[in-house]
């Protein structure tokens, strides 16, 4: 069927994230709604600048104490990094689990023991298939292992993922202007720090992103309910959950 634009629509059926859905599941579910109008209307950097809009959001809810703008702007966030991956063809769960086989990044410990050991560089990581998250939630309980909230304040977790929202995206704009293979790699694990950043701020703030994700995502794109997303770019930036009647309701 074609709009009077004579763009192709595709009718699909209505979707939702379960609350025990897997990564992987999130990650398609991304992918049907907001790939067709990302890839028509948005560049790399539009989508790094919305996903880094809402990260700053997030952050603005710790240093102001108001949890609830941290918690739907951080659910933002972690979606809009989806657009990113899906962009670059990655499989976030491999990705995450590359990165992260339930140990630190760093000194390979579960929990992780930096603070004490202070590795000058980073082991062999040793991958134990059988300790694979099955859901996002388990992949959230996974970080919660490895990093366990009384080892900082929620404060140092939001400068930590500030910290890697930077890093990813020198990461990917290196790529832009070289175009050199061995930056995907790069790419790859500047992302999975980002994720496991929305994992330590969610865990430090009592946030379940599986739950959240699902009351956001319960029918469709949060905003317009309607797969693919049919937001107009000006709607898309102007969005905010500081509007009362911005925010879904299930």
């Amino acid at each position: 069927m074609l709009s009077p634009g004579g763009l192709n629509l595709e009718v699909r059926m209505d979707r939702s994230f379960p609350k025990d859905g897997s990564i992987a599941d999130y990650q398609q579910l991304m992918r049907d709604i907001y790939d067709l109008p990302g890839d028509r209307n948005f560049s790399m950097s539009d989508i790094l600048a919305q996903q880094q809009r809402f990260t700053m959001r997030a952050l603005k809810g710790i240093r102001k104490g108001d949890m609830q703008q941290l918690r739907l702007n951080l659910l933002d966030a972690f979606s809009w990094s989806m657009t990113v991956v899906n962009r670059l063809h990655f499989n976030i769960e491999d990705v995450i689990w590359c990165r992260f086989p339930y140990q630190c990044s760093y000194c390979a410990a579960c929990p992780c023991t930096c603070q004490t050991q202070k590795p000058d560089r980073r082991p062999k990581l040793l991958i134990d298939e059988s300790k694979r998250p099955a859901t996002l939630k388990d992949f959230q309980k996974m970080f919660s292992d490895i990093y366990p909230t009384n080892g900082r304040t929620l404060a140092d977790a939001g400068i930590h993922w500030a910290e890697e929202t930077g890093e990813m995206s020198e990461a990917i704009h290196a790529y832009i202007q070289e175009h050199r293979p061995d930056q995907l790699q790069s790419i790859a694990d500047e992302v999975a720090d980002f994720v496991s950043c929305i994992f330590g701020v969610a865990n430090s703030a009592g946030i379940d992103v599986a739950d959240g994700s699902a009351e956001l995502f319960y029918k469709n794109c949060l905003a317009c309910h309607n797969i693919p997303c049919t937001c107009s770019i000006e709607h898309i930036n102007k969005f905010s959950f500081e509007k009362p009647a911005e925010i879904p309701v299930p």
